[in-house]
């Protein structure tokens, strides 16, 4: 059969294309920003800028990344065609577990990156020589947890850029799997526009557990850090639920939750995937005030960091 004998296959087809150029045009101005970031860091501190610039490019030039790109890119790839039973709103399931995965990675590159940028150089005697030239204590960490946050800031930005794409040609896939009118170029950015914050919470989250892979790293190696930090990440989500269920009537799990909300990050704030899947909006005030939030932790996160590196010693 012909594509000229099936014009609703052509404008099903076009659908979904066409609010792309929202992406593109966002993919460049993340781009832009971060870039021009660099260069006012370059401009500011320029030890710090060197130490990160370097941090990034080691970090991009390693197989994991590539690895969790391609990862990445295949199963935003599968999501769509996957069979969710939802009965015609599947549009959901794929927000949802896209949002997760491109988290959960950029939450597996920061921790990798932080331990063999940090742990591994402390224990190889790299940062010794390293901290010989004039460059302080302070500017070795703050540039090692800037250089963590660029590959997991780009990792967002392309496969957020893909997601959303991959969003948009699901709301059209749908319609003519389910026999439902063709949606139009609006339904398509619309779904596309509800599940940006997500992307924006998700990064928030990465960076703020980047920041605790940091201070974990001045003192253990790769494997401590990352069961750690993947433990943490466990149960700062479990934490919420044990409370507000029938657990939670006992008084030490009662008493563990009020204790973990008051001294740990409580990451249930960023963690929107069920509110965006389910159409519910997300406010340019909640998004400030999480990022508020989660910027206060990751600056006492930084100075943890700072007081358990200031006196380890690196001979």
């Amino acid at each position: 059969m012909s594509f000229l004998a099936e014009p609703s296959i052509l404008v099903g087809m076009s659908v979904w294309i066409q609010p792309l150029w929202v992406v593109g045009t966002a993919l460049v101005l993340a781009l832009a920003i971060l870039a021009s970031l660099l260069y006012l860091l370059a401009t500011a501190a320029p030890k710090v800028s060197a130490i990160a610039r370097t941090t990034a490019k080691e970090a991009m030039s390693q197989p994991l990344f590539y690895v969790i790109l391609i990862i990445g890119v295949l199963s935003l790839l599968v999501f769509p065609f996957l069979p969710y039973n939802t009965f015609g709103e599947d549009i959901k399931m794929v927000k949802s577990e896209g949002l997760t995965l491109i988290k959960i990675l950029a939450v597996i590159l920061a921790i990798w990156t932080a331990s063999i940028s940090i742990a591994d150089e402390i224990e190889g005697r790299t940062a010794l020589t390293l901290l010989s030239k004039p460059i302080g204590r302070r500017q070795f960490i703050f540039g090692k947890f800037l250089g963590i946050v660029i590959p997991v800031a780009v990792v967002f930005v392309l496969l957020g850029s893909f997601f959303l794409a991959t969003v948009s040609y699901k709301i059209s896939y749908d319609a003519r799997e389910n026999s439902k009118p063709t949606p139009t170029m609006e339904d398509c950015r619309a779904e596309m526009l509800q599940a940006t914050p997500g992307l924006a919470l998700g990064f928030m989250e990465a960076v703020m557990l980047a920041s605790v892979a940091v201070a974990i790293s001045t003192r253990l190696p790769m494997i401590p850090n990352m069961v750690i930090c993947l433990s943490i990440y466990v149960l700062w989500h479990l934490v919420p639920l044990l409370v507000n269920s029938s657990v939670g009537n006992n008084e030490f799990v009662r008493f563990a939750g009020s204790f973990s909300a008051a001294v740990l990050p409580v990451l249930d704030h960023f963690n929107m995937e069920t509110a965006i899947s389910t159409g519910q909006a997300i406010s340019l005030q909640y998004l400030g005030w999480v990022g508020l939030y989660g910027l206060i932790y990751c600056v006492v996160a930084m100075l943890l960091a700072l007081l358990l590196f200031e006196d380890r010693d690196l001979a």
